[in-house]
């Protein structure tokens, strides 16, 4: 088990790869679970979200905590066998990304026809079976939330930041959206995953329970 590789992973995070170890943690999780690490030539750690980067990987937990860790320079150094620049706004470039790639994910599969976004539409498609996953703005309300879902609480459940939606959608606001099942729908809980671990703040959770899933 090594907690760096020789190159990026293969299939990039669309397979299941082998198991990855935190150079801090030493926890071993899948790659599409945690954040790749690479040294640029001018020796900056820069983060490599789609695991597709040339060079030796680096991997951490997707985990505020450790990417804000004194210990992570440190680990960085010595994975790398030599002196390396790390950001002081790793975590915030970090979670600035993983943002990215899931306004990527709902952008990608609104040109495909497979999400739509408003209270109305999206009921539509929960109550047809039409939906995979449901996807909420951080400033939605908990009351219309627990109505939207009402009678189809086993989906789970995305929170995403506010300008995820509107963007993807070219609205001023948008505050749901539902996606249909498949390969879009995947990644999209893959990053979002991700992204709870490394949120500068606690994501709301209108459903009441926990990991995001409206299972009541």
């Amino acid at each position: 088990m090594s907690d760096t590789d020789n190159g990026p992973v293969r299939g990039a995070l669309g397979r299941r790869s082998s198991e990855r170890r935190c150079l801090v943690t030493r926890e071993q999780k899948p790659p599409e679970s945690m954040i790749r690490f690479v040294v640029s030539p001018d020796n900056r750690v820069v983060p490599d979200l789609a695991a597709k980067l040339p060079g030796r990987g680096m991997w951490l937990s997707a985990s505020r905590d450790v990417l804000d860790s004194l210990r992570t320079r440190q680990a960085f150094a010595r994975a790398a066998k030599a002196q390396v620049s790390v950001p002081d706004s790793l975590a915030d470039l970090v979670e600035a990304g993983l943002t990215q790639r899931m306004l990527d994910a709902v952008s990608l599969s609104r040109r495909a026809g497979q999400v739509v976004c408003g209270f109305q539409k999206c009921r539509e498609w929960l109550t047809s079976g039409r939906a995979g996953v449901v996807i909420r703005s951080e400033s939605a309300s908990p009351d219309e939330f627990s109505r939207l879902v009402s009678g189809r609480r086993s989906l789970p459940v995305v929170t995403v930041p506010d300008r995820v939606l509107a963007s993807a959608f070219g609205r001023d606001r948008a505050v749901y959206a539902v996606m249909a099942p498949g390969a879009l729908a995947q990644r999209l809980i893959a990053e979002h995953e991700r992204f709870s671990g490394v949120a500068g703040r606690p994501l709301p959770d209108p459903a009441g329970v926990s990991k995001e899933q409206a299972e009541l």
